[in-house]
C-alpha cells in the first residue's frame, strides 16, 4: 500500500462522492471540486441494483438509503394496442432469496453520499467549473488553479470538460418528473407502456425524499432531440392528451404537471473511452463510460468504478500499477454491459418497426424460457460477469 495521496475529485456526482468516502477510509486527502455553489443532484429516479447496493453497503450508506427508498421486485412491460407483456423481468427468478432492485430519488441517493462524504471529512469547495487539468492540478474558468495533488479523479459525468465527449448523442432523450405516487400503479414495479418502439412511457416508485413524508414515482416519457423543442412550443394539454391515449392510467400523474418546465429533459449518449486513463486524470463513471438507461445502470458502475479504484489504491504500492489495476478491475464488465445496452436499445427507443416486432414475437417470449429469465434477472441485477468477486479483500 503507497502512503496516503492527497486527490482532487473533479464532480459532485455519485461517482464523486463515492470515491470520496472510499478513499477517505484509506486515509487520503480528498478535495471535491464542484461548478455549484451548493452540490445538488441533476434527474429523478433511478433503480439501485444489488450490485450498486454493496457498495453503498461498503460506504456504510446503504441501511439509510434503503429507509428511503422503495424496493423493485420486477420489471414489467405491455405494448399498445395489444397490451401483450413484452417485458417481464423478475428479480426472484436468480432464486427467492435474491437481493430485488431499489427505486431511489437521486436526492436521495445524493444526500447520504453526501452526508457520508463530509463525515468521513472530504473537503469540498462549490463554485469551481472544472476547464482543464495539467500536473496534477485543476484549471477553473475565470483563469485560477487549484494546488497540485498527487492524483485528479474525473467524476465530472458525459459531458466532463476533463474527457472525450461522445461524437452524437442518441435518437432518443427522455422527460423526466417526480411526482407524487398514485395508487394506480404496482408498487414494487418499474411499469412501461409502448407503442412500438417510437413511444414509451415509464413510471416507476422512487419512496421520498430525507424529511419528506410522502413517497413519489419518477414519470418518463420517451422523446427525439429533434422533437424537443417542438414539444416545448406545443400545447401541454396535446402532449398530455398523446400519453393518456398510450396509457389511460398516467392521468393522476400528469394531472401534477402543470407547465413544460415541470419536465426535465434527459440526454443519453453511447461512448466508452479505451482506458480510463488519459493525461493527468483517471476516469470514473460517466466521464469514462456512458450509455443508454435501459438497463439501470449507470449510478451502479459509477459505485463499482470507485470501489474499484479504491481497492486498487490499497493494493498496489506503485501509483502507475494502481491505476492499471482499476482499469483492469473495471473493463471487461464495462464492456459487457455496454454491449448489452446498445443491443437492447432498439427494441425499446427507436422509429423502427422491425426491432418492436422482434422484441414482441420473439424476445418476449424467448425471454420466459429457461434460462433466459436468470440470465435477464442478472444482467438487470448488474451481477453478469461478478464485477464485485473481484474487488474482495
Amino acid at each position: 500500500m503507497m502512503k496516503p495521496l492527497d486527490i482532487a475529485i473533479a464532480g459532485c456526482g455519485v461517482a464523486g462522492l463515492s470515491a470520496a468516502v472510499l478513499l477517505r477510509a484509506q486515509g487520503a486527502r480528498v478535495v471535491i471540486f464542484d461548478q455549484f455553489e451548493s452540490p445538488r443532484p441533476l434527474g429523478s429516479g433511478i433503480i439501485m441494483q444489488p450490485v450498486g447496493m454493496a457498495v453503498l453497503d461498503e460506504i456504510g450508506c446503504g441501511d439509510a438509503l434503503r429507509g428511503l427508498g422503495a424496493p423493485i421486485t420486477r420489471l414489467h412491460g405491455r405494448n399498445t394496442p395489444g397490451q401483450n407483456v413484452v417485458l417481464d423481468v423478475r428479480y426472484d427468478a436468480r432464486g427467492a432469496n435474491a437481493e430485488s432492485g431499489l427505486g431511489v430519488h437521486r436526492g436521495a441517493l445524493f444526500q447520504v453520499l453526501y452526508d457520508a462524504a463530509r463525515a468521513a471529512g472530504a473537503e469540498i469547495e462549490s463554485g469551481r467549473s472544472v476547464a482543464s487539468a495539467n500536473d496534477g492540478r485543476l484549471h477553473f474558468t475565470g483563469g485560477t488553479q487549484s494546488a497540485r495533488f498527487d492524483l485528479v479523479i474525473d467524476a465530472l459525468g458525459a459531458r466532463s470538460s476533463l474527457s472525450t465527449p461522445a461524437e452524437r448523442p442518441l435518437p432518443f432523450g427522455a422527460l423526466w418528473a417526480s411526482l407524487d405516487w398514485h395508487e394506480s400503479f404496482a408498487p414494487d414495479a418499474l411499469e412501461q407502456r409502448y407503442l412500438d418502439a417510437r413511444k414509451m412511457a415509464g413510471v416507476m416508485p422512487i419512496g421520498r425524499l430525507q424529511g419528506r413524508a410522502r413517497n413519489q414515482a419518477a414519470f418518463f416519457w420517451s422523446l427525439k432531440h429533434e422533437a424537443r423543442d417542438a414539444w416545448a412550443a406545443a400545447d401541454l394539454d396535446a402532449w398530455k392528451a398523446e400519453v393518456r391515449a398510450l396509457w389511460p392510467a398516467t392521468e393522476p400523474l400528469l394531472a401534477q404537471i402543470n407547465s413544460h418546465d415541470d419536465l426535465v429533459f434527459a440526454v443519453y449518449s453511447h461512448r466508452t473511452l479505451s482506458s480510463p486513463l488519459s493525461r493527468d486524470v483517471v476516469h470514473v463513471g460517466d466521464s469514462w463510460h456512458t450509455t443508454s438507461p435501459q438497463l439501470g445502470q449507470g449510478a451502479n458502475m459509477a459505485l463499482l468504478d470507485a470501489l474499484a479504484l479504491a481497492r486498487a489504491l490499497t493494493w498496489q504500492s506503485d501509483l502507475s500499477a494502481a491505476l492499471d489495476e482499476y482499469a483492469r478491475l473495471r473493463l471487461w464488465h464495462i464492456r459487457l454491459y455496454q454491449a448489452a445496452s446498445w443491443m437492447f436499445t432498439p427494441a425499446y427507443q427507436s422509429d423502427s418497426k422491425a426491432f418492436a416486432l422482434l422484441r414482441d414475437w420473439i424476445m418476449a417470449p424467448v425471454s420466459r424460457i429457461p434460462p433466459a429469465p436468470q440470465i435477464l434477472a442478472g444482467l438487470v441485477a448488474g451481477q453478469i460477469g461478478a464485477p464485485l468477486s473481484a474487488m474482495r479483500d
